[in-house]
């Protein structure tokens, strides 16, 4: 019989999240989900969007009207408007955390 390892000494199960990458809060979850659904974005899984990386160009690589479909399901979902003449929008919109802080500062529902 060849020699098997009893389950004591199996070594711990490795993890699957990137060291580099950092985990989502709920609120961050539930907003990559959002984002994932109103734009289509079929081949990414909200799990594995960044919270810190960049959603425009080099990071999720986002445009300018992605921002506007998204900003119009957060108004749908959590009652308020993220307006396009606002000048902290690159700050708003610079990664999925940002976005999540100022989604859970403002929201209504």
């Amino acid at each position: 019989m060849p020699w098997r390892r009893s389950p004591q000494s199996l070594p711990a199960p490795l993890s699957l999240e990137a060291p580099w990458m950092s985990s989502q809060t709920a609120a961050e979850r539930e907003l990559a989900e959002l984002l994932v659904e109103s734009l289509n974005l079929e081949d990414v899984q909200p799990a594995d969007i960044d919270s810190e990386a960049p959603l425009f160009n080099t990071g999720l690589g986002l445009d300018s009207i992605d921002a506007l479909e998204l900003a119009l399901a957060i108004s749908k979902r959590y009652g308020f408007q993220l307006r396009s003449d606002n000048d902290e929008n690159r700050r708003i919109f610079a990664s999925l955390r940002a976005l999540s802080a100022h989604v859970e500062a403002n929201k209504t529902t």
